[in-house]
Order: C-alpha cells, then structure tokens, then sequence
C-alpha cells in the first residue's frame, strides 16, 4: 500500500476551478486543469514517491500485478483511473475495439507516425471502455438515441433545410441503423460551406422550438445543447451530430458506460472515470484537434443505445468486462480490501483513515498491489459531518 501521486492534464476544456476546490487547493487555477490520472499510462504514468508507476510495475510485475492479472495482461496494468472536470465539452469522439486498438497502432507504427504527432490515431494498441460516475451534476451526449424519438425531434424542428436529408431516409423500423448512418455520414462529410449554412438554419430552428416550448423535457435539453454547441463550435459538424445523440443528465452517484464504437461527447461536469489502460481517441468534432473521418466512420457502430446508465449491484458498478471493477463506498464503514490482482483507492470526499495510520483526503489515492495484506478503510470525521466517498477500482 502506497500514495499515489497522480499525473495533472491540462485541456482547453477543462476546469479552473473543480479539482482544485475539490483538492482544498487555490481557486481559479492559473489553466484549465481537465484531469488527473491515476494509473499506469505511459503518456502519464502516477508516481509513487517519485518513481513512475510504470516503472515499478515493469521491474516487477508478479509483485504488483498477480500471477493472474499478469499473465492475461503481459505485465501491464489493465486501467487507467482520472478525475475529470470539464466546463465546456469535450470533443465528439468515440473509442475503436481491442482488435481495431491493435491493427490501427500496428498500421501507424509502420506508417512511421510518431506517438506524440498531432495525426496519430491510435496512442497505444488497447481499446477503450470507460464508466464515469457524477461527482456534481453532469452532462453528456452519449450513443445514438433511439431512431423513433430522433425522427420526432427532427418534425418538430421544422426545418426546411433538413428536408432533403429526410427524404433520403427509410421509414422501415427494421433500418434504424441504416438511417442512422446514412444521416451521420452525409452530414460529417458534406462540404463546409453547405455544412455551415445547415447548421446555421438547424439552430436557428432549434431556437425558435425552444422560444416556443421552455418547459423542461428531453427535446428541451437536446435542443438547448444542439444552440449551446453551435455557440462554441459555430458550424462545427459536432452541432449536427447532437441531434442524433442522447443528452444524459447525472446526478452525483449516477454514471454512464461507454464501449467501443459509440459516440459520445461530455459537456459539463466532474466525475470519477475508469477505462482500460488507454488513450485512443479517434474525434468527429467540436474540437481544434485532429478529425479523422474515415477512420471515425470504421469504428462507429451505427445502433441505438437506449440507456447508457449503469446499474449497481451493491457497492459495485455493473460492468460487461474484464479490465476493471468499480465500487463506491459512501459512508465508508469498516471497508476492507484485500484481492489477487491491482487496485487503485480514491477519495472523493471527507476523511478517510486507512490502517490506523495513513490519512486520505479528497484527491488522495492510493495503490494497491496484488496480494498484499489486507487494508482497512473508515471514516475519520466525527459524526454529522460529510460523509466519506471512497472509490475502488481493481481487476
């Protein structure tokens, strides 16, 4: 058992304000501060005092990892733990799958592409699903929404602009993947001018539906995003792509599950996020960054995703795979960890003594390698006051 000192990144998107008054630290920060890792990534490896994670792993990964963890993941950590705060949203983007992760790094290692250049695709040969859990309210679009409810946004637009894109589409419920590709396709590569003048006519519309209509709903809060995008992204395909796209509203507790191939774009908002040990990121929009369209349009997958919130079991999130498990624990009461493979503790809130003797506060982590003694975790504030959160990621 060992302090983490985790890896700070500093995006556009980020917050001047949420980690650090979550750290008790200064606010505003002099830059956005978008995430801290906690993990083992080598574009960013945590350190522990003062050695790279990576580094301590790699000089002996049966300590830090277990026989089992080890031998399935050749002696590298499997997830990537971060802190992530965004005052404006992140590029649309999705994550390509394992065998895709592989053959796209293989593809541009041999194209001669350096890691760090700015049209790399593919950072490292692993795939990436991720979970994030509301730490404050949050916001995102997340997977295709259902082609029903999208088509009666689009009629209620009553957009003259987006009739020929209509007409283009089957009113056979058994091709909803195909209209949703037909739509998205059509409109990430259409020239910018026309791009341009149908975002303009789209938000246009939007707003007048909203000037129309203020009460709350899920149109409401689609639409409202489709206006606040174009704002920040004015003409940016992005704008177009949020008409097809859930908009998820988290409460602190909530989370959303993400896997390969869905698109998806967080707006606002602080959470604890867990993925496989990976940066691979292949963006449509709503970003300065490279966009690759064609190879976006290969790892997308054209299907609807009628609910992206994840379900608890207890303490634990429930998860379709093996990289990573992930348990909250708020009070924490007498918590005692001890398993075969790595884990990575973090508190989010209040106090938290472990062992009697090492103290956790908000942004403290903590890493746990295989088959150590068992560790005990409680909270060290007297009664009445906020309630410890602790999270635990393991495989």
């Amino acid at each position: 058992m060992q302090k983490l000192t985790p890896a700070l990144r500093h995006y556009p998107w980020g917050s001047r304000t949420l980690l650090g008054e979550l750290r008790g630290l200064p606010t505003p920060t002099q830059s956005p501060e978008a995430e801290l890792w906690y993990g083992a990534h080598p574009a960013a490896s945590s350190t522990v005092d003062g050695r790279a994670l990576t580094t301590i792993i790699a000089e002996d990964p049966l300590a830090a990892l277990g026989a089992r963890v080890s031998e399935a993941y050749a002696g590298k950590l499997p997830f990537l733990v971060k802190l992530l705060a965004a005052d404006e949203p992140l590029s649309l983007q999705a994550h390509p799958s394992a065998e895709q992760a592989q053959a796209g790094y293989d593809r541009e290692n041999e194209a001669g592409i350096a890691l760090d250049a700015g049209n790399r695709n593919y950072k490292d040969p692993s795939h990436k699903p991720e979970i994030i859990v509301a730490l404050t309210d949050f916001a995102a679009l997340a997977g295709f929404r259902p082609f029903e409810r999208t088509r009666e946004l689009l009629d209620a637009l009553d957009c003259s602009a987006l009739e020929h894109y209509l007409s283009m589409l089957s009113d056979d419920p058994a091709e909803e993947d195909s209209n949703l590709r037909v739509l998205f396709t059509t409109w990430i590569t259409i020239p910018a001018s026309a791009r341009v003048a149908l975002v303009r006519d789209v938000v246009e519309a939007a707003q007048a539906w909203l000037d129309a209509h203020p009460e709350p709903g899920w149109m409401h809060d689609a639409l409202a995003a489709v206006v606040d995008l174009d704002d920040r992204y004015p003409g940016d395909v992005g704008v177009l792509g949020a008409l097809l796209l859930n908009h998820i509203r988290l409460q602190p507790g909530d989370a959303l599950y993400l896997s390969a191939g869905q698109l998806h774009a967080y707006l606002y908002g602080m959470g604890v996020e867990v993925m496989a040990n990976s940066d691979n990121v292949l963006r449509g929009g709503l970003t300065s960054k490279h966009v690759d369209v064609p190879e976006l349009v290969r790892v997308l997958r054209f299907e609807s995703l009628a609910d992206p919130g994840v379900r608890r079991d207890g303490r634990e999130y429930d998860l379709p795979i093996d990289e990573f498990r992930l348990a909250e624990y708020s009070p924490v009461v007498d918590v005692v960890h001890r398993h075969d493979g790595p884990a990575i503790a973090l508190c989010t809130a209040g106090r938290i003594q472990v062992d009697g003797d090492t103290m956790l506060t908000p942004g403290d982590s903590l890493w746990l390698p295989a088959c150590g003694e068992p560790v005990h975790f409680r909270d060290a504030d007297e009664e009445g006051a906020t309630p410890a959160q602790l999270f635990i990621a393991r495989t």
